[in-house]
């Protein structure tokens, strides 16, 4: 099956520290809490420097999608800072993450899968005009970070996208892309052998 999801028909939570907020895009299973999810992809805004929340058990990866992004202080050894020339960064769930603006509130793509249950890879790919598109995982996520519209055609379906919807495939089938000028982000979820 194939579903799109409409940014406009999502909200947006605070974050209990009051440092920004996240808008969840999609997770599985449905209905599942923060403590149950097997995936969980959200678009989240960094609106003050702070901690970020703790995920034990998770791997999570961030990809810049608007703002000048942060410096990223990691169990306050190492350091990263997302920006344009770096925009994504990848760290496990359990580790100490804080970040500090760069000027500005920050709005970041958020991936995390459990790792007794899954694991993920976030690609980030340009468009201009239109190419083929072939769904990975065994369930893959589209997201477009960046341009007005996009359209993901196959033989079946045509469905329009604007900037921050999303799709989430589960079938193998092949899709065309088309858009003027777009960024979009891939992420594609491999469920662990039972």
């Amino acid at each position: 099956m194939t579903l799109l999801i409409p940014y406009a028909s999502l909200e947006a939570t605070a974050w209990k520290n009051g440092g920004g907020s996240t808008t969840e895009i999609a997770a599985a299973p449905p209905g599942a809490t923060f403590d149950s999810f097997d995936w969980r992809v959200s678009l989240a805004t960094i609106a003050h420097d702070g901690p970020f929340s703790v995920f034990p058990g998770t791997e999570r990866t961030l990809a810049l999608v608007d703002g000048p992004g942060a410096l990223l202080e990691v169990d306050g050894s190492s350091r990263f800072f997302l920006s344009e020339d770096e925009p994504i960064f990848e760290f496990a769930g359990e580790a100490a993450v804080s970040a500090t603006l760069n000027g500005g509130a920050s709005t970041d793509f958020n991936v995390m899968t459990r790792r007794t249950r899954c694991h993920h890879r976030l690609g980030r790919r340009t468009l201009t005009g239109s190419a083929a598109f072939a769904p990975r995982g065994d369930v893959t996520v589209l997201f477009l970070a960046e341009g007005e519209s996009l359209s993901v055609c196959s033989d079946a379906e045509r469905i329009g996208l604007v900037r921050y919807d999303a799709v989430v495939f589960d079938t193998p089938t092949v899709w065309t892309l088309e858009a003027g000028s777009a960024v979009l982000l891939v992420v594609d979820i491999f469920m662990n052998p039972a």
